[in-house]
């Protein structure tokens, strides 16, 4: 069963979000709590770890954009062949 990867909420009054940096690609290996993503809010980096053991099955938000509080923002897949099914739409 694949994850979402979703922007939190980190504070009361935090609305959005930016991508500062990915630091896995599609198609990568990836362990629970390991690294994926820096997003800036209100002036403060936070760090998006995986929720999850498995693959980066699709990134949907490319670096430097800014998203809702909620929005998803990539998915891992548990394994290859729900990661290419999903790539594949």
């Amino acid at each position: 069963m694949s994850h979402n990867v979703i922007l939190p909420k980190w504070g009361l009054t935090m609305e959005d979000g930016t991508v500062v940096a990915w630091h896995v690609s599609e198609g990568d290996t990836v362990v629970e709590g390991q690294l994926l993503a820096e997003v800036e809010t209100e002036k403060v980096e936070n760090e998006i770890e995986a929720p999850c053991a498995g693959i980066v099955a699709k990134i949907f938000i490319e670096e430097d954009d800014t998203v809702d509080v909620g929005t998803v923002l990539a998915i891992i897949a548990t394994d290859e062949a729900e990661a290419a099914q999903i790539r594949e739409g």
